[in-house]
């Protein structure tokens, strides 16, 4: 059970991470994500799916072994203090919202070219081929998803099972945002990952949606996870997304392209277009449901 003590970590790392954002420089996210380039370039070989699993052990679990080590042999506060500062380098909320209104100030100004430009930071669609609509969904539905995936999945994790458990969600996380793909190259090397992803965010995946619907429009929320939820390719992203549209009353989904060449997805939500609005009710959306989160896990604790 989540103690107290833990709790109070959890809220600093928050707290830390809505004062400072995202390091500028030397983020250790960054170094990892060179370490799986590295790894990937010298494992990765037609049919290896035992390869990409031997590559998730040798990329993720020693650093999570090294963290459990780490509080095991340091004394009570400064295991407090690296489970507080861990959680704040593994956690994305601020960058999250920084990333939205990226996108959200120039489509309100009209400057497309712009707005395209910084999209392309969040999503990997071909952004020069979409229109203003379509700059506003691809936004709306990263801030959504990335949401579950870069702050609740991790915070569920971290009081589950303190920094080691956010830890090896968020590494997990990373190597299928680079791995994950359907493509030749990653096919059968991402298969793993990708499955320990979907594992590892299936709960809070789910959490996370039943929080946008309580913090948002809550009837149609539920609605929509229940009818298109499951039109998703992705077992996780697809209740976030569909109960994230129908809280906010925006549609969201549809066809997009991508560099891969154009790729049909199910319509998702209800009610208006997305538009530069959508992006800032979905920024809100996520602080909302982060307090209904904070409070709920204040009690756990207590």
């Amino acid at each position: 059970m989540l103690s107290f003590s833990l709790f109070c970590a959890l809220l600093v790392g928050v707290m830390l991470d809505r004062w400072l954002g995202e390091p500028r420089h030397w983020h250790p996210l960054v170094g990892f994500g060179r370490l799986a380039m590295a790894v990937e370039q010298r494992l990765n070989r037609p049919g290896g799916v035992a390869a990409g699993a031997l590559a998730v052990v040798i990329t993720v679990l020693p650093w999570v072994l090294a963290v459990v080590w780490l509080l095991l042999v340091l004394p009570g506060w400064a295991g407090w203090g690296l489970q507080a500062l861990g959680l704040w380098l593994v956690i994305g909320g601020r960058s999250l919202e920084e990333h939205g209104q990226a996108v959200m100030a120039p489509l309100h100004d009209g400057d497309l070219p712009c707005a395209r430009e910084q999209v392309s930071r969040m999503v990997s669609r071909d952004t020069d081929k979409l229109d203003s609509g379509g700059v506003a969904r691809a936004a709306t539905e990263s801030v959504l998803e990335n949401g579950a995936d870069a702050l609740f999945a991790s915070l569920f994790w971290f009081a589950l099972a303190g920094l080691p458990g956010a830890l090896l969600h968020r590494l997990v996380n990373t190597l299928d945002a680079m791995w994950g793909y359907r493509t030749e190259r990653f096919e059968r090397f991402g298969k793993v990952v990708a499955r320990l992803d979907d594992l590892l965010g299936w709960v809070p995946a789910r959490l996370t949606a039943i929080s946008y619907a309580l913090c948002g429009r809550f009837a149609a929320g539920l609605r929509c996870w229940q009818q298109q939820a499951s039109a998703c390719d992705s077992p996780n992203a697809g209740p976030v997304m569909a109960a994230g549209a129908g809280a906010l009353g925006v549609m969201l989904g549809g066809g997009a392209p991508y560099h891969g060449g154009w790729k049909d997805k199910p319509w998702l939500g209800e009610g208006r277009a997305a538009s530069a609005d959508s992006i800032a009710a979905a920024t809100t959306l996520v602080q909302r449901a982060l307090s209904l989160w904070l409070v709920v896990l204040l009690g756990v604790s207590l």
